[in-house]
């Protein structure tokens, strides 16, 4: 699929960019999935200054946000618009006293580990988690016991306009596996509080996180993570496994035979194979337990059919 170029209107809305745009930009590689289609642009900002100054320039054209691309399905056709991927000017981490400050582009695995080494506990967790921090700002991420609502202290976006806003834990909005925040605010930096502890015991539980997830997930598979949310009372993986759905196949996309409420790229699956595997196991379980499972997986993008000329 190939996207008119917008590449020249928008290098003339913005000539004091110091970011990196590129058109018609394969995703595929950067995505697990390894799905997908191209990105009609692509903009990797140089800093929070230089996303601020671009937002500001361009205001006539659909933004999506991608971190590190695990939780995340991108449709065949790709993504209009433009996408933003935060890199090299959003991946410091740093710890003062008790906080650990982060850009987004941070892997939470990380994160995890800069509060470890200074012996600052309650941030283990995120050694479960795959992807960036600003994602687990977007989707309060959590694993093992710990959500980001638990230790997040304070977080910094850009708005759509280059607007800056500085949230703080409760401008948040925590629920289970969501944050309120508006959808077009880009999360750029966040600090925690951790809690001194023993920097041995905090890497004995990181330990047993990384054993407890190669046991039981397929994380060397391409995949996203986990694909649904629990719903009230239950868990996907055992509502799943209920409806018969445990190594179901669609097209070249497989439910995982280790954890079921994962979904895996066997090698040639597409986008839509891996988005209508999902979609029938909605199906199935619907139709086995009443209940409606919903996606924890973000999908962006659109099927061939409906990119523009």
């Amino acid at each position: 699929m190939v996207f008119p170029d917008l590449l020249p209107e928008l290098s003339a809305a913005a000539p004091k960019l110091r970011g990196r745009l590129l058109a018609n930009q394969p995703l595929t590689e950067i995505t697990w999935f390894r799905v997908g289609g191209p990105a009609q642009i692509l903009f990797t900002p140089a800093d929070e200054e230089d996303l601020a100054y671009f937002l500001a320039s361009v205001k006539d054209h659909p933004v999506t946000v991608i971190g590190l691309g695990s939780n995340l399905i991108v449709r065949d056709g790709g993504v209009p618009g433009i996408v933003v991927r935060l890199a090299r000017g959003f991946n410091e981490v740093k710890v003062e006293s008790d906080l650990v400050i982060t850009g987004t582009a941070v892997p939470d695995v990380k994160v995890a580990r800069a509060a470890a080494d200074a012996a600052l506990a309650g941030l283990a967790f995120y050694r479960g988690v795959p992807g960036a921090i600003g994602g687990a700002l977007r989707m309060n991420a959590g694993a093992y016991g710990g959500e980001t609502k638990d230790a997040l202290m304070e977080a910094r976006a850009i708005d759509r306009k280059g607007n800056l806003h500085v949230l703080s834990n409760a401008d948040m909005g925590f629920t289970y596996r969501h944050s309120s925040p508006p959808d077009d605010f880009i999360f750029t930096r966040a600090i925690y509080r951790g809690t001194p502890g023993d920097a041995a015991v905090i890497a004995a539980e990181m330990d047993a996180i990384t054993e407890r997830r190669e046991a039981t997930q397929p994380i060397k598979s391409r995949t996203g993570g986990s694909t649904f949310k629990n719903p009230p009372g239950h868990k996907s993986w055992q509502l799943i496994d209920a409806a018969g759905c445990r190594g179901l196949i669609v097209g070249d996309a497989q439910v995982s035979e280790l954890h079921c409420n994962f979904l895996i790229n066997r090698g040639n699956a597409t986008a839509a194979d891996v988005e209508g595997l999902g979609e029938e196991v909605r199906r199935r379980v619907k139709e086995n337990s009443g209940v409606e499972l919903e996606w924890e997986i973000k999908r962006i993008g659109v099927t061939p059919d409906k990119v523009p000329a």
